[in-house]
Protein backbone atom coordinates (compact mmCIF):
# COMPACT_ATOMS: atom_id res chain seq x y z
CA UNK A 1 0.00 0.00 0.00
CA UNK A 2 2.82 2.36 0.87
CA UNK A 3 4.58 1.45 -2.42
CA UNK A 4 1.41 2.19 -4.40
CA UNK A 5 1.12 5.67 -2.85
CA UNK A 6 4.73 6.34 -3.62
CA UNK A 7 4.23 5.38 -7.28
CA UNK A 8 1.08 7.56 -7.51
CA UNK A 9 2.94 10.49 -6.06
CA UNK A 10 5.69 10.10 -8.60
CA UNK A 11 3.17 9.93 -11.45
CA UNK A 12 1.40 13.01 -10.20
CA UNK A 13 4.69 14.91 -10.02
CA UNK A 14 5.60 13.83 -13.54
CA UNK A 15 2.25 15.01 -14.93
CA UNK A 16 2.52 18.34 -13.10
CA UNK A 17 6.02 18.79 -14.45
CA UNK A 18 4.86 18.14 -18.01
CA UNK A 19 1.95 20.54 -17.69
CA UNK A 20 4.23 23.25 -16.28
CA UNK A 21 6.61 22.83 -19.20
CA UNK A 22 3.74 23.31 -21.69
CA UNK A 23 2.67 26.52 -20.03
CA UNK A 24 6.21 27.86 -20.13
CA UNK A 25 6.54 27.07 -23.85
CA UNK A 26 3.28 28.92 -24.70
CA UNK A 27 4.14 32.47 -26.09
CA UNK A 28 2.97 35.40 -23.94
CA UNK A 29 -0.01 37.45 -25.12
CA UNK A 30 1.32 40.78 -26.57
CA UNK A 31 0.33 43.83 -24.60
CA UNK A 32 -1.87 46.38 -26.44
CA UNK A 33 0.02 49.58 -27.29
CA UNK A 34 -1.65 52.76 -26.00
CA UNK A 35 -2.16 55.33 -28.79
CA UNK A 36 -3.93 58.63 -29.27
CA UNK A 37 -6.64 58.56 -31.89
CA UNK A 38 -9.40 60.57 -33.51
CA UNK A 39 -12.58 59.82 -35.43
CA UNK A 40 -12.39 61.61 -38.78
CA UNK A 41 -15.24 63.60 -40.26
CA UNK A 42 -16.06 65.32 -43.54
CA UNK A 43 -14.90 68.91 -43.78
CA UNK A 44 -17.44 71.25 -45.43
CA UNK A 45 -16.47 73.43 -48.39
CA UNK A 46 -16.15 77.18 -47.88
CA UNK A 47 -14.31 77.28 -44.57
CA UNK A 48 -14.76 80.61 -42.73
CA UNK A 49 -11.65 82.56 -41.74
CA UNK A 50 -11.35 85.58 -39.43
CA UNK A 51 -8.67 88.26 -39.77
CA UNK A 52 -7.73 91.14 -37.49
CA UNK A 53 -6.74 94.55 -38.82
CA UNK A 54 -7.26 98.31 -38.65
CA UNK A 55 -9.40 100.92 -40.34
CA UNK A 56 -7.34 103.26 -42.48
CA UNK A 57 -8.06 105.97 -45.02
CA UNK A 58 -8.31 104.77 -48.61
CA UNK A 59 -5.81 107.47 -49.58
CA UNK A 60 -3.03 108.64 -47.26
CA UNK A 61 -0.87 111.53 -48.48
CA UNK A 62 2.53 112.51 -47.11
CA UNK A 63 2.97 116.27 -47.44
CA UNK A 64 6.57 117.51 -47.79
CA UNK A 65 8.43 120.58 -49.00
CA UNK A 66 10.02 120.42 -52.44
CA UNK A 67 13.20 122.07 -51.16
CA UNK A 68 15.33 122.00 -48.03
CA UNK A 69 15.22 124.77 -45.46
CA UNK A 70 14.50 126.00 -41.96
CA UNK A 71 10.84 125.36 -41.04
CA UNK A 72 9.62 128.35 -39.06
CA UNK A 73 6.11 127.08 -38.25
CA UNK A 74 3.62 124.22 -38.66
CA UNK A 75 -0.01 125.27 -38.61
CA UNK A 76 -1.67 121.87 -38.02
CA UNK A 77 -1.62 119.11 -35.41
CA UNK A 78 -2.69 115.47 -35.37
CA UNK A 79 -6.47 115.22 -35.56
CA UNK A 80 -7.01 118.56 -37.34
CA UNK A 81 -9.31 118.71 -40.33
CA UNK A 82 -7.80 120.40 -43.39
CA UNK A 83 -9.27 121.76 -46.61
CA UNK A 84 -7.71 121.89 -50.09
CA UNK A 85 -5.22 124.77 -50.28
CA UNK A 86 -4.98 125.21 -46.51
CA UNK A 87 -1.49 126.20 -45.32
CA UNK A 88 0.29 123.40 -43.44
CA UNK A 89 3.74 124.88 -42.75
CA UNK A 90 6.24 127.60 -43.79
CA UNK A 91 9.96 127.63 -44.52
CA UNK A 92 12.21 130.64 -43.97
CA UNK A 93 11.93 132.28 -47.42
CA UNK A 94 14.57 135.03 -47.26
CA UNK A 95 16.96 133.25 -49.64
CA UNK A 96 14.18 132.63 -52.15
CA UNK A 97 13.05 136.29 -51.94
CA UNK A 98 16.60 137.50 -52.62
CA UNK A 99 16.88 135.13 -55.57
CA UNK A 100 13.61 136.48 -56.97
CA UNK A 101 14.77 140.11 -56.58
CA UNK A 102 17.99 139.30 -58.40
CA UNK A 103 16.13 137.57 -61.21
CA UNK A 104 13.71 140.50 -61.58
CA UNK A 105 16.64 142.93 -61.75
CA UNK A 106 18.28 140.88 -64.50
CA UNK A 107 14.98 140.84 -66.35
CA UNK A 108 14.70 144.63 -66.17
CA UNK A 109 18.22 145.01 -67.53
CA UNK A 110 17.53 142.54 -70.33
CA UNK A 111 14.36 144.39 -71.31
CA UNK A 112 16.24 147.69 -71.42
CA UNK A 113 18.85 146.14 -73.70
CA UNK A 114 16.06 144.79 -75.88
CA UNK A 115 14.56 148.28 -76.28
CA UNK A 116 17.94 149.65 -77.29
CA UNK A 117 18.55 146.78 -79.71
CA UNK A 118 15.15 147.32 -81.35
CA UNK A 119 15.86 151.04 -81.84
CA UNK A 120 19.27 150.29 -83.34
CA UNK A 121 17.79 147.69 -85.65
CA UNK A 122 15.05 150.09 -86.83
CA UNK A 123 17.61 152.84 -87.45
CA UNK A 124 19.98 150.57 -89.42
CA UNK A 125 17.08 149.20 -91.43
CA UNK A 126 16.06 152.74 -92.42
CA UNK A 127 19.63 153.74 -93.31
CA UNK A 128 20.10 150.55 -95.34
CA UNK A 129 16.99 151.29 -97.39
CA UNK A 130 18.37 154.76 -98.21
CA UNK A 131 21.85 153.48 -98.93
CA UNK A 132 23.49 155.14 -95.95
CA UNK A 133 24.36 151.90 -94.10
CA UNK A 134 26.20 148.78 -95.16
CA UNK A 135 24.84 145.27 -95.04
CA UNK A 136 27.42 144.42 -92.35
CA UNK A 137 26.10 147.15 -90.09
CA UNK A 138 22.54 145.97 -90.61
CA UNK A 139 23.48 142.33 -89.88
CA UNK A 140 25.22 143.38 -86.69
CA UNK A 141 22.12 145.26 -85.51
CA UNK A 142 19.93 142.29 -86.34
CA UNK A 143 22.17 139.89 -84.36
CA UNK A 144 22.15 142.26 -81.38
CA UNK A 145 18.34 142.34 -81.47
CA UNK A 146 18.08 138.55 -81.53
CA UNK A 147 20.56 138.25 -78.66
CA UNK A 148 18.61 140.82 -76.60
CA UNK A 149 15.37 138.95 -77.21
CA UNK A 150 16.99 135.67 -76.07
CA UNK A 151 18.32 137.32 -72.92
CA UNK A 152 14.85 138.61 -72.08
CA UNK A 153 13.39 135.12 -72.58
CA UNK A 154 16.07 133.62 -70.30
CA UNK A 155 15.56 136.31 -67.66
CA UNK A 156 11.78 135.75 -67.70
CA UNK A 157 12.34 132.00 -67.15
CA UNK A 158 14.64 132.75 -64.22
CA UNK A 159 12.02 135.03 -62.67
CA UNK A 160 9.37 132.34 -63.11
CA UNK A 161 11.63 129.72 -61.52
CA UNK A 162 12.48 132.04 -58.61
CA UNK A 163 8.78 132.70 -57.97
CA UNK A 164 8.09 128.95 -57.98
CA UNK A 165 10.93 128.38 -55.52
CA UNK A 166 9.46 131.10 -53.29
CA UNK A 167 6.07 129.39 -53.52
CA UNK A 168 7.65 126.10 -52.45
CA UNK A 169 8.40 127.62 -49.06
CA UNK A 170 4.66 127.37 -48.29
CA UNK A 171 3.29 123.85 -47.83
CA UNK A 172 -0.44 123.48 -48.53
CA UNK A 173 -2.92 120.58 -48.45
CA UNK A 174 -3.87 119.01 -51.77
CA UNK A 175 -7.14 117.52 -50.58
CA UNK A 176 -9.61 117.57 -47.73
CA UNK A 177 -8.86 115.16 -44.91
CA UNK A 178 -7.57 114.59 -41.39
CA UNK A 179 -4.02 114.96 -40.13
CA UNK A 180 -3.03 111.52 -38.84
CA UNK A 181 0.72 112.07 -38.30
CA UNK A 182 3.38 114.78 -38.26
CA UNK A 183 7.04 114.37 -39.12
CA UNK A 184 8.76 117.66 -38.25
CA UNK A 185 8.44 120.45 -35.72
CA UNK A 186 8.86 124.20 -36.08
CA UNK A 187 12.51 125.18 -35.78
CA UNK A 188 13.87 122.08 -37.49
CA UNK A 189 15.86 122.07 -40.71
CA UNK A 190 13.98 119.76 -43.07
CA UNK A 191 15.19 118.08 -46.23
CA UNK A 192 13.37 118.14 -49.52
CA UNK A 193 10.81 115.33 -49.52
CA UNK A 194 10.90 114.81 -45.73
CA UNK A 195 7.30 114.23 -44.54
CA UNK A 196 5.95 117.13 -42.51
CA UNK A 197 2.36 115.91 -42.15
CA UNK A 198 0.35 112.87 -43.22
CA UNK A 199 -3.20 113.47 -44.39
CA UNK A 200 -5.92 110.81 -44.46
CA UNK A 201 -8.17 111.77 -47.35
CA UNK A 202 -11.93 111.91 -46.86
CA UNK A 203 -12.47 109.78 -49.97
CA UNK A 204 -13.33 106.46 -48.30
CA UNK A 205 -12.01 103.94 -45.76
CA UNK A 206 -10.31 100.56 -45.95
CA UNK A 207 -9.88 97.72 -43.49
CA UNK A 208 -6.23 96.68 -43.75
CA UNK A 209 -5.16 93.14 -42.82
CA UNK A 210 -1.86 91.21 -42.76
CA UNK A 211 -2.69 87.90 -44.44
CA UNK A 212 -0.58 84.76 -44.88
CA UNK A 213 0.17 83.46 -48.34
CA UNK A 214 -1.74 80.27 -47.61
CA UNK A 215 -4.97 82.18 -46.99
CA UNK A 216 -4.33 84.38 -50.04
CA UNK A 217 -4.14 81.29 -52.25
CA UNK A 218 -7.36 79.87 -50.74
CA UNK A 219 -9.43 83.02 -51.34
CA UNK A 220 -12.10 82.86 -54.05
CA UNK A 221 -11.97 85.19 -57.03
CA UNK A 222 -14.22 87.87 -55.50
CA UNK A 223 -14.56 87.20 -51.76
CA UNK A 224 -17.16 89.12 -49.76
CA UNK A 225 -16.05 90.40 -46.36
CA UNK A 226 -17.97 91.32 -43.23
CA UNK A 227 -15.95 93.78 -41.14
CA UNK A 228 -16.91 94.58 -37.54
CA UNK A 229 -15.39 96.45 -34.62
CA UNK A 230 -13.67 94.06 -32.24
CA UNK A 231 -15.05 95.98 -29.26
CA UNK A 232 -18.62 95.94 -30.59
CA UNK A 233 -19.51 93.32 -33.21
CA UNK A 234 -22.88 95.00 -33.86
CA UNK A 235 -21.07 97.86 -35.62
CA UNK A 236 -20.25 96.26 -38.96
CA UNK A 237 -20.00 96.93 -42.67
CA UNK A 238 -19.64 94.84 -45.81
CA UNK A 239 -16.56 95.12 -47.99
CA UNK A 240 -14.59 93.76 -50.92
CA UNK A 241 -10.89 93.40 -51.65
CA UNK A 242 -9.51 96.53 -53.29
CA UNK A 243 -5.82 95.73 -53.28
CA UNK A 244 -3.44 92.86 -52.42
CA UNK A 245 0.23 93.67 -52.01
CA UNK A 246 2.26 91.94 -54.75
CA UNK A 247 5.16 91.28 -52.37
CA UNK A 248 5.26 89.85 -48.85
CA UNK A 249 6.59 91.82 -45.92
CA UNK A 250 10.28 90.85 -45.50
CA UNK A 251 9.90 90.45 -41.71
CA UNK A 252 6.43 88.95 -41.16
CA UNK A 253 6.16 87.22 -44.57
CA UNK A 254 2.53 88.30 -44.79
CA UNK A 255 0.72 90.24 -47.51
CA UNK A 256 -1.12 93.51 -46.93
CA UNK A 257 -4.75 93.18 -48.03
CA UNK A 258 -6.94 96.30 -48.28
CA UNK A 259 -10.68 95.72 -48.05
CA UNK A 260 -12.79 98.65 -49.24
CA UNK A 261 -15.64 99.28 -46.79
CA UNK A 262 -19.07 99.90 -48.30
CA UNK A 263 -20.81 102.72 -46.41
CA UNK A 264 -18.92 102.25 -43.11
CA UNK A 265 -20.75 103.46 -39.99
CA UNK A 266 -19.54 106.68 -38.37
CA UNK A 267 -18.38 104.77 -35.30
CA UNK A 268 -15.81 102.91 -37.44
CA UNK A 269 -13.18 105.62 -37.02
CA UNK A 270 -9.68 105.70 -38.47
CA UNK A 271 -7.35 103.47 -36.47
CA UNK A 272 -10.15 101.30 -35.06
CA UNK A 273 -9.32 97.61 -34.59
CA UNK A 274 -11.64 95.44 -36.65
CA UNK A 275 -12.16 91.78 -37.49
CA UNK A 276 -12.86 90.69 -41.05
CA UNK A 277 -14.68 87.45 -41.87
CA UNK A 278 -14.87 85.73 -45.24
CA UNK A 279 -15.17 82.23 -46.71
CA UNK A 280 -12.19 80.46 -48.22
CA UNK A 281 -12.53 78.69 -51.53
CA UNK A 282 -11.64 75.38 -49.85
CA UNK A 283 -12.59 72.06 -51.46
CA UNK A 284 -14.43 69.42 -49.49
CA UNK A 285 -12.24 66.87 -47.76
CA UNK A 286 -11.33 65.13 -44.54
CA UNK A 287 -9.14 67.04 -42.11
CA UNK A 288 -6.65 65.09 -40.00
CA UNK A 289 -3.86 66.25 -37.68
CA UNK A 290 -0.43 66.59 -39.29
CA UNK A 291 0.97 64.12 -36.73
CA UNK A 292 -1.23 61.35 -38.18
CA UNK A 293 0.50 61.35 -41.57
CA UNK A 294 3.15 58.72 -42.29
CA UNK A 295 5.43 59.74 -45.16
CA UNK A 296 6.79 56.97 -47.36
CA UNK A 297 8.72 58.39 -50.27
CA UNK A 298 6.22 60.06 -52.60
CA UNK A 299 3.12 58.62 -50.88
CA UNK A 300 1.32 59.46 -47.65
CA UNK A 301 -0.53 57.06 -45.35
CA UNK A 302 -2.32 56.84 -42.00
CA UNK A 303 -2.79 54.07 -39.43
CA UNK A 304 -6.47 53.02 -39.43
CA UNK A 305 -7.86 51.30 -36.32
CA UNK A 306 -10.14 48.27 -36.70
CA UNK A 307 -13.03 49.13 -34.36
CA UNK A 308 -13.74 45.44 -33.49
CA UNK A 309 -10.28 43.92 -33.26
CA UNK A 310 -8.52 47.09 -32.08
CA UNK A 311 -5.66 46.46 -34.49
CA UNK A 312 -4.06 48.88 -36.90
CA UNK A 313 -3.42 48.76 -40.63
CA UNK A 314 -1.54 51.21 -42.86
CA UNK A 315 -3.61 52.84 -45.60
CA UNK A 316 -2.52 55.19 -48.40
CA UNK A 317 -4.31 58.55 -48.58
CA UNK A 318 -4.49 61.40 -51.12
CA UNK A 319 -3.43 64.81 -49.76
CA UNK A 320 -5.31 67.84 -51.09
CA UNK A 321 -3.25 70.46 -49.25
CA UNK A 322 -1.27 71.12 -46.10
CA UNK A 323 -2.34 73.62 -43.43
CA UNK A 324 -0.34 74.88 -40.41
CA UNK A 325 -1.60 72.19 -37.99
CA UNK A 326 -3.54 69.78 -40.17
CA UNK A 327 -3.73 68.07 -43.54
CA UNK A 328 -6.75 68.02 -45.87
CA UNK A 329 -7.28 64.63 -47.52
CA UNK A 330 -9.18 64.19 -50.76
CA UNK A 331 -9.29 60.39 -50.65
CA UNK A 332 -8.34 57.25 -48.74
CA UNK A 333 -10.56 57.67 -45.65
CA UNK A 334 -14.26 57.60 -44.93
CA UNK A 335 -16.05 59.74 -42.31
CA UNK A 336 -16.40 57.84 -39.04
CA UNK A 337 -13.16 55.87 -39.30
CA UNK A 338 -10.66 56.00 -36.43
CA UNK A 339 -7.01 56.83 -37.08
CA UNK A 340 -3.92 57.03 -34.86
CA UNK A 341 -2.65 60.59 -34.28
CA UNK A 342 0.48 60.02 -32.16
CA UNK A 343 3.28 57.44 -32.20
CA UNK A 344 2.66 56.52 -35.82
CA UNK A 345 6.32 55.75 -36.53
CA UNK A 346 6.52 52.87 -34.01
CA UNK A 347 3.49 50.85 -35.16
CA UNK A 348 3.37 47.78 -37.40
CA UNK A 349 0.46 46.20 -39.32
CA UNK A 350 -1.86 44.07 -37.18
CA UNK A 351 -0.56 45.48 -33.90
CA UNK A 352 -3.01 45.59 -30.99
CA UNK A 353 -3.68 49.07 -29.66
CA UNK A 354 -5.48 50.68 -26.74
CA UNK A 355 -7.18 54.00 -27.57
CA UNK A 356 -6.38 56.88 -25.22
CA UNK A 357 -8.37 59.79 -26.59
CA UNK A 358 -10.53 61.10 -29.38
CA UNK A 359 -12.31 57.75 -29.89
CA UNK A 360 -13.88 54.97 -27.86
Amino acid sequence: MRGWLSAASVATAVVASLLGGCEQDKPPVPEARPVKSVVVGQRPAGEPVMLTGQVRARTEINLAFRLSGHMIDRAVRVGDQVAPGQVIAHLDDQIQKNTLLQAEALLSAARAQLVEARNTYARQNGLLSKGFASNAQFDQAQQALESAEAQVTSAEAQVKSAREQLGYTILTADTAGTVIATGAEAGEVVAAGQPVAQIASDGGRDAVFAVSGQIIRALPEKPAFTVALTEDATIAASGHIREIAPQADPVTRTYTVKVALDTPPEAMQLGSTVSGTTLLDAPEGIEVPSSAIVQGGTSSAVWVVDAKELTVSLRDVAVARYEPASVILSGGLQPGETIVTAGVQSLHPGQKVRLLGGAT
